[in-house]
């Protein structure tokens, strides 16, 4: 081995990218508004009310009254980093769920996506999986080189979302925190920047409205169009 190669593949021509600074993203059936705990909270909560298994995997919740998740707003709209947004039906306009960008490392390149949480409405939505789409394309369109996903190993409807946005599996980290007096082991999932144009065309040909039937049922699956482009797979899932 080259004392080149022993010490790592240079880096030219790149520069930090900027952190993430706009308030609103626009897709086909999602819009993306950040997190403002007046125009937000009280629909989140009624969304969310009722459905309290949805944050057994959350640092954060359930929440008990419409006034503790605004208290919750209140705080997390302040924030910078995790950078909250609200998740928009734009056909219904009702808002249904929340995500965030965080660990934020301009100067890295790296840039994680969390926080989820979806109300039963948009589980496993095309509305729910563009929001998503639509940072990932601002992260990498920004120029940034990592695009992560964490989640509890135990969260399989997580690790199965990350795989189908065709984010490479990267392991188990054992005892990584504690959440909620409970351990947490955690598993990683990832995209490089030179995996970015063929998942970019992958979420572009999913998302054509072609792809859905009358019922907004996809014809062609996300996770069978990014599967070539995974470096790794799950192999819990």
């Amino acid at each position: 081995m080259s004392e080149a190669a022993a010490l790592g593949e240079e880096v030219i021509g790149w520069a930090p990218p900027p952190r993430p600074d706009f308030d609103v993203l626009e897709g086909q059936w999602t819009r993306l508004e950040r997190l403002s705990a007046d125009d937000h909270a009280a629909s989140l909560f009624r969304a969310y009310s009722s459905h309290d298994a949805l944050w057994d995997y959350m640092p954060n919740g359930p929440f008990h009254s419409a006034a503790q998740y605004h208290r919750w707003a209140r705080e997390a709209e302040a924030s910078t980093d995790p950078l909250h947004f609200a998740i928009r039906n734009r056909d219904t306009g009702t808002v249904g769920g929340t995500c965030a960008l965080l660990r934020i490392a301009p100067e890295a390149g790296s840039i994680e996506l969390g926080y989820i949480a979806l109300s039963p409405e948009l589980q496993r939505s095309r509305v729910a999986t563009e929001a998503f789409c639509l940072l990932i394309e601002w992260a990498f369109e920004a120029g940034y080189r990592r695009f992560e996903w964490k989640c509890n190993a135990l969260n399989m409807p997580s690790r199965r979302a990350a795989q189908r946005l065709g984010l490479s599996y990267e392991g188990i980290f054992r005892q990584a925190q504690v959440v909620k007096g409970r351990n947490r082991d955690t598993a990683w999932f990832a995209a490089i920047d030179s995996e970015w144009p063929p998942l970019r065309e992958a979420y572009r040909a999913w998302l054509r409205p072609e792809n859905f039937d009358a019922e907004g049922q996809q014809k062609e699956r996300l996770g069978d169009l990014t599967s070539l482009v995974r470096a790794a797979s799950d192999p819990g899932l």
